[in-house]
């Protein structure tokens, strides 16, 4: 017998009682240095998905990709929210207090600022070209909230769940924020790339000691411009294009806009434009472990679910081992 779908976040929170809600160019690739000592492989587009409009928190619009019924999840990665709109009511309830369990997530900022508070006392102000890295593991309660800025009323960013391994669920939580000046960008062939996790043109992200080993990239692309990269044979890889267009691949397929990529095996990314694009590029080693989730839990069996909706009914899911 099928299973049911799963819950939205919005609904599994509602269902727990809590009062918040979560929450590619025409000419040839320059042979260089930089070209030689590439892979030869290229992945291929094996996958496109439309992001879906939803609502999540307490009304926040957004687009949704992976994590959709097109995409529930490309281990080890479980979902991607594009949040990008001038209009403040579409985002101005945002996240209230909502717990995680069992995996991290990824906030990425190009444009208004976010208030993150949460259950350890931790408070910070994630603003344009911001990245926190939230690892959730044992059990936090947080709320992320947006900050009106007199300069403009546009709110646009991302956020990435990632899965944890059964070893790592239960792990203390932990935070990496991370200020713009900490990314390095780098020129790769004719792109600009901010390299917030991972290594690319012989630079690396700071974001460390991540068990999935993720590559994050944010790619400008000017027009006409191409760029290549390589990317671990090991890892699953996607992409997601937020502006512009590009022609992905040696196969030189079309992504869009609000468009995801799900790319095959091999061993380098590419891409080119025509008119400029801007995209995030993301890999990560596979888990290849069971999936249980519910709304902000994200486990391995159902028994392990069942057991985090009671530790955050009692108030044990901020309680660490050990104190």
């Amino acid at each position: 017998m099928p299973r049911p779908p799963e819950p939205t976040r919005r609904a599994a929170l509602a269902a727990l009682g809590s009062t918040g809600a979560l929450a590619a160019c025409d000419r040839r690739f320059l042979f260089n240095a930089h070209a030689r000592e590439l892979p030869s492989r290229p992945r291929e587009v094996v996958q496109v998905i439309d992001a879906q409009p939803t609502i999540e928190g307490a009304g926040v619009h957004l687009r949704r990709s992976l994590g959709s019924r097109a995409l529930p999840l490309l281990d080890p990665f479980l979902m991607l929210d594009e949040f990008h709109s001038d209009r403040p009511e579409d985002y101005a309830p945002g996240f209230p207090s909502h717990p995680h369990r069992g995996f991290e997530t990824v906030t990425y900022m190009l444009e208004g600022a976010v208030e993150h508070r949460d259950s350890l006392g931790n408070h910070g102000h994630l603003g344009p070209g911001w990245t926190q890295w939230m690892t959730a593991g044992h059990g936090i309660i947080h709320s992320e909230m947006p900050v009106h800025e007199p300069s403009s009323t546009r709110m646009w960013g991302f956020q990435l769940w990632i899965n944890l391994p059964a070893a790592k669920k239960l792990v203390r939580p932990r935070y990496q924020d991370v200020a713009p000046e900490r990314i390095p960008e780098v020129a790769v062939d004719d792109a600009a790339v901010r390299v917030v996790a991972g290594e690319v043109g012989g630079r690396t992200g700071p974001v460390d000691g991540i068990v999935t080993a993720p590559q994050v990239m944010d790619v400008r692309l000017g027009a006409r411009g191409s760029v290549r990269h390589a990317v671990p044979a090991t890892h699953n890889a996607f992409v997601y294009v937020y502006d512009g267009a590009a022609e992905l691949g040696a196969g030189r397929a079309k992504v869009g806009a609000g468009q995801l990529a799900v790319l095959g095996p091999g061993e380098l990314f590419t891409a080119r434009t025509t008119a400029g694009a801007r995209l995030l590029s993301f890999a990560g080693r596979p888990i290849g472990e069971p999936v249980a989730r519910y709304g902000p839990f994200v486990m391995n069996t159902d028994d392990e679910l069942r057991q985090a909706v009671d530790d955050y009914r009692t108030g044990k899911l901020i309680e660490l081992p050990g104190g």
